[in-house]
């Protein structure tokens, strides 16, 4: 834990507090940090270097560049105490705010450009980790009927898979393109018991305690916060109902942040157990259920959960 002394002698610019109020609830690179703040890449690049130096920020490689977050301990420490004053006193800290959520929805909409730009085409195309092996595990898993909400689901090809034993699915995703296919699609099979959402998985627009299980089938990799997802995942869930992740496991194969617009390169079954548990979820297991042949051999990884009663 960096002393008070060192701390006081960093944060004494304040532009390194600007960064430091940024970085307490994101994660966020020197080119956003940039548009942000609009200083020079050099600039923030040398306070950020400053921070480093004084264990009070650290980072991780994602693709060509790095997320800086805030490395401080939480809760009580003498910088928490000195940036919630902060907040309040600098001046540029209610727009530097405002403009780390534009940042952010461009992030987003990045994402969500590549799925409008694939919309009634995804099944044609190649995607890492859709495995009918590792759907049919988890269906195992399932005890019909039950009101389930499909989180992240794209055309909906799932969701209506689901449909033949559910009471109701709730398909939600954040590409207009894609729930518009997704209805087309349900319409077009007669199918009347999915209702597509337009939403984010992060909030979710299902009421509290709506549904009896939820699906994240191959999309919890592209939550900007997976957490988040997983705790609105929780919210919308009924007192003893189930949660059933499928996903990419960890793997190096960065081409996919282009590729696939992913977030995030899959995640460990340590992670995803973390996950879990922390937005409350008991009995929880994980497994590996698929590995593909073919380069770069992706594995996908089966979690699957209980909300407490």
């Amino acid at each position: 834990m960096p002393s008070i002394v060192k701390i006081l002698r960093v944060v004494a610019d304040p532009n390194r507090l600007r960064i430091l109020l940024l970085l307490k609830g994101e994660e966020l690179s020197v080119a956003e940090l940039q548009e942000i703040l609009v200083m020079g890449q050099s600039t923030i690049s040398t306070h950020l270097s400053q921070l480093k130096q004084a264990g009070l920020v650290e980072d991780r490689r994602t693709g060509k560049s790095n997320l800086y977050r805030l490395s401080a301990p939480a809760g009580g420490s003498a910088l928490e105490q000195i940036l919630d004053r902060a907040g309040n006193e600098i001046p540029e800290a209610a727009a530097d705010q405002a403009a780390m959520r534009r940042v952010l929805r461009k992030r987003q909409d990045k994402m969500r450009s590549f799925f409008d730009s694939v919309a009634g085409r995804l099944g044609k195309d190649y995607v890492p980790g859709q495995s009918w092996k590792g759907v049919a595990e988890a269906l195992l898993r399932l005890m019909p009927p039950m009101v389930i909400a499909d989180l992240g689901a794209g055309e909906g090809g799932f969701a209506l898979l689901l449909a033949q034993q559910a009471k109701k699915v709730i398909a939600v995703d954040s590409s207009a393109k894609m729930i518009e296919v997704g209805r087309d699609q349900a319409l077009r099979h007669g199918v009347e018991n999915v209702e597509f959402r337009l939403g984010d998985m992060e909030e979710i627009p299902i009421g509290d305690g709506e549904v009896d299980l939820v699906f994240f089938s191959q999309s919890l990799h592209h939550a900007l916060h997976p957490e988040r997802a997983v705790e609105e995942a929780a919210r919308i869930l009924t007192p003893g109902g189930r949660i059933v992740l499928l996903d990419l496991m960890k793997h190096r194969f960065e081409e996919a942040r282009e590729l696939y617009a992913d977030e995030w390169l899959g995640f460990s079954e340590v992670e995803v157990e973390a996950m879990l548990e922390k937005a409350g979820f008991i009995e929880v297991q994980t497994s590996v259920v698929h590995k593909e042949a073919e380069t770069p051999q992706f594995q996908t990884l089966l979690a699957v959960g209980s909300k407490a009663n």
